[in-house]
């Protein structure tokens, strides 16, 4: 029996968020309230894309239609919203042997983009994949080009006290010898979702590079989504704001989304260690499994996010397009 794809619309994201809730693929952005503010605030059309053998729902898959001067792209997730991972959402196939989950996975991604190729008109598509999607062939026996990343997960199940071993010492020592009346880490508010990113796009900015989130994108996450899912910490001393790390939840994992900025002034406190080991301590006393340190492609981050113990978790970029649209989607991506 083959798989048909179906896209659906919004009467019926009550029964794509129950195939999210059930995957074991879905993150955050997968949710349809979350689907609809990345349309929103990226300009882009959603398809929301289901795919089923039979009446069993066995994968999902958000794609955002751009137009670009002559060019149209395609992506998961869109461009401008700093989402890390998003792509394929898989349903029903872990109970499957080894022959008969691949031959559904190939057909489920084969069925997406015929489906694809017969209602868009699309010069470019990117996708990135989540972490725990493992099986990216599909993509290049339909002849994107696929290239791994690399992110950065720490084990939060290991306890306070092994975990804390596990630290590189400057990073323990912070963590103990800092004099606890110094400051202040917490969970902030609203306001202070927009106050992160703000300073994130202040120290780009001074940087001479572009930190292109849409302005509102945050804070319309952290007012519509359940209760929890979008946290700002935030660091202060003598109650004067330092800085801060907006993490986001999800099915048992926290991730260092954006911030962890150094404060514009001197000040002698180890803001980010303190506010990474509060973000882990707080995960941990909710019971969640992991910390995502969100990337480990970038060597000079890499020095720093590295001291936590984590290890490396494989995702994929897949891109598929010609040459002019894929040398325009870039420059846009970088500084529309």
């Amino acid at each position: 029996m083959s798989i048909e794809i179906e896209e659906i619309g919004r009467d019926e994201y009550g029964t794509w968020d129950s195939y999210v809730e059930q995957s074991p693929n879905s993150n955050l952005f997968h949710q349809s309230k979350a689907l609809e503010l990345q349309s929103e605030f990226s300009g882009a059309e959603l398809h929301a894309l289901v795919g089923y053998k039979g009446q069993e729902p066995v994968g999902l898959f958000p794609l955002f239609e751009m137009e670009k001067g002559p060019f149209t792209a395609v992506f998961s997730p869109p461009p401008k919203l700093w989402i890390p991972r998003q792509g394929p959402a898989l349903l029903n196939m872990q109970k499957l042997k080894r022959r008969k989950q691949e031959r559904r996975l190939k057909r489920f991604i084969d069925g997406c983009v015929e489906w694809l190729d017969e209602n868009v008109d699309h010069d470019y598509a990117e996708i990135r994949t989540a972490g725990d999607y493992h099986d990216a062939r599909p993509f290049k026996w339909n002849g994107s080009e696929v290239t791994p990343e690399y992110t950065y997960v720490v084990d939060l199940t290991v306890g306070e006290d092994d975990l804390l071993g596990q630290f590189s010492s400057d990073a323990r020592s912070n963590i103990r010898n800092t004099d606890e009346d110094s400051y202040t880490v917490e969970e902030g508010t609203v306001e202070d979702v927009d106050r992160i990113l703000e300073q994130v796009r202040d120290r780009y900015e001074a940087q001479g590079k572009a930190f292109n989130m849409v302005r509102g994108f945050g804070r319309s996450l952290y007012e519509a989504l359940p209760e929890g899912q979008i946290r700002p910490y935030v660091c202060r001393s003598d109650g004067e704001y330092l800085t801060g790390i907006l993490a986001f939840e999800y099915d048992g994992r926290t991730h260092r989304w954006q911030g962890g900025v150094k404060p514009d002034f001197d000040v002698d406190i180890p803001t980010n260690d303190l506010l990474d080991w509060h973000i882990m301590s707080d995960a941990m006393d909710r019971g969640l499994d992991q910390y995502d340190l969100v990337g480990a492609g970038n060597p000079r981050l890499n020095e720093y996010k590295s001291k936590f113990g984590p290890e490396l978790e494989l995702f994929y970029d897949i891109e598929h397009g010609s040459r002019p649209a894929t040398v325009l989607v870039d420059l846009y991506r970088r500084f529309a």
